[in-house]
């Protein structure tokens, strides 16, 4: 699909085609929101490391896979791995994968695909400056200024799908926006993705939790879009995030995601999770050098089962505090960590996922500048893939309500500056300059009155009132605000439109792997 296709898509994100509209509700005044569309980047991507620097990392990279390898846990993928060339020890589960092995995996990756929702209008591309925000990811609790932190439930988890449909900067539902602990474990997946499908249109996300989970969500993809076998296997509809249990290891679960997911030509994101003085070296260069080569480890998996399978290279590297051992995030490390690896995508000309995080456990300042340094470093670093974009915090423990409307608004900011600024001669305004005399004002000008809906954006939390205005107002904080904000989006929402024989097919899909026992709860 083209940007263009995307961007003239004026979706409301509550399943409808058409720009702004009132509340449904019509209890407040409408929630100003841009209209759907994926941000691209329009300025050259940061370089924090130079040519030779960036060549040294991937070098030490190639040692770490050809001398010192990487342990996979499952002997399926082995025995795969060996067939193509890499070198298995008979005694463990280490491989070591020759730089030719790299080369060949890097050479058939795409550069760019397309992840495709079950509303056409929502298919993202995934790679070059192209910009997609997911929801929040995987935390165990939720909270909210009214009831507190609380253990993952199904309530929470169906009202930030909605939160997350309806507002339109969220273009991918990036996994379980809360774990919903309500439902039994052996067959959530069905209930989680059926409620991703039916709750939202944007293209979704499954867990690689074992043949069944991953399996059944691609079934699940296939049924949303409507389609066949054969035109799934032709267009990615369904990503999934692979973490390697670092260091240096992958384990089954995770494999047969790979396997399952890659065979059917889905995406896969594979994701180290390096803590630098944790999981990986304390220094960052070290801690890089670990990133990439089990980033590379799994994108030689992904071409080994498929060759052109879609692939994104994912980046999670921060530091921890030293004296806690408690992850750190939205810090100078991190923002380091995420330029360097959009160059180390970059060069292998792979799609690169980062993430909007913080370490705060409320939302205060802390929540909102370390989300701040992290969505500048991973816009000007030319992230692709932006997990946990809105509603993280607790460094993942938990997904906010009111964080992830502050979260909208800051993404929003963002995307509105990228928009290239208007320089033709009726934005360079000379007219109007010449008509307003010197010590005069702009507000009443022609020129103003035709632009001034469209001139600037219209924040959701900030509040640009003098003091005076403001106090009378109620002075109502940020967090008031996103609370109240996010009670409204929930009332104003609509379900998108879901065909009803799709709705019937669905439901039928997982009520037969219901009955079937859904899946195994140990590995």
């Amino acid at each position: 699909m083209s940007m263009e296709a995307t961007e003239t898509t004026q979706s409301t994100g509550r399943g409808r085609r058409g720009g702004r509209r009132r509340s449904a509700a019509a209890k407040g005044a409408e929630i100003e929101q841009m209209p759907w569309h994926q941000p691209r980047v329009p300025f050259p991507p940061l370089k924090l490391l130079s040519d030779d620097e960036l060549e040294a990392i991937h070098e030490a990279s190639l040692t770490v896979l050809e001398e010192y390898g990487i342990e996979f846990l499952l002997p399926e993928a082995r025995d795969m791995l060996k067939k193509a060339g890499a070198t298995v020890d008979p005694n463990s589960d280490l491989v070591k994968i020759d730089r030719g092995l790299v080369e060949q995996a890097i050479a058939s990756s795409p550069s760019e695909f397309t992840l495709h929702a079950r509303n056409p209008d929502r298919n993202l591309i995934m790679g070059g400056n192209h910009l997609a925000f997911g929801c929040v990811s995987s935390p165990p609790n939720a909270s909210d200024l009214d009831t507190g932190r609380r253990p993952g439930n199904t309530e929470d988890f169906q009202n930030l799908l909605r939160l997350s449909q309806y507002f339109n900067i969220i273009h991918v539902i990036g996994g379980y926006p809360v774990e919903p602990i309500d439902r039994h474990a052996s067959t959530r997946h069905l209930d989680c993705l059926s409620d991703m499908v039916r709750l939202t249109d944007k293209a979704i996300h499954a867990y690689s939790l074992g043949y069944e989970r991953i399996t059944d969500g691609i079934e699940i993809a296939r049924i949303a879009r409507g389609v066949s076998h054969e035109q799934l296997e032709r267009e990615p509809s369904l990503i999934s995030i692979i973490n390697t249990n670092s260091p240096r290891k992958i384990d089954g679960p995770m494999l047969r995601g790979i396997i399952e997911m890659s065979s059917r030509n889905q995406a896969i994101c594979i994701t180290p999770f390096t803590l630098s003085g944790a999981m990986a070296p304390v220094t960052l260069a070290g801690a890089l050098v670990q990133q990439n080569a089990e980033a590379l480890a799994g994108l030689v998996m992904t071409q080994v089962v498929r060759p052109g399978a879609p692939m994104i290279y994912g980046g999670f590297t921060s530091n921890v505090d030293m004296k806690s051992g408690a992850p750190a995030f939205g810090t100078p490390e991190y923002m380091k960590t995420v330029i360097a690896g959009g160059q180390l995508a970059r060069r292998y000309g792979l799609p690169y996922r980062t993430s909007n995080v913080n370490a705060a456990n409320t939302v205060d300042a802390q929540s909102a500048y370390e989300s701040v340094f992290s969505i500048w470093a991973l816009v000007m670093g030319h992230g692709n893939l932006i997990k946990h974009a809105a509603g993280w915090l607790e460094g993942g423990l938990c997904a906010s309500f009111e964080k992830l409307v502050l979260d909208v608004d800051l993404l929003q900011m963002a995307a509105k500056f990228l928009q290239p600024m208007e320089t033709d001669p009726a934005a360079l305004a000379l007219d109007a300059i010449r008509d307003v005399a010197p010590g005069g004002h702009f507000f009443g000008t022609e020129h103003t009155q035709e632009r001034y809906r469209d001139a600037f954006y219209s924040p959701i939390i900030s509040d640009w009132r003098n003091y005076e205005t403001w106090e009378e107002a109620g002075s109502p904080h940020a967090w008031q605000k996103a609370n109240t904000t996010f009670k409204q989006a929930l009332s104003d929402y609509e379900a998108p439109h879901l065909d009803p024989a799709i709705s019937d097919e669905l439901a039928a899909f997982v009520e037969k792997r219901r009955e079937e026992g859904g899946a195994p709860t140990d590995f």
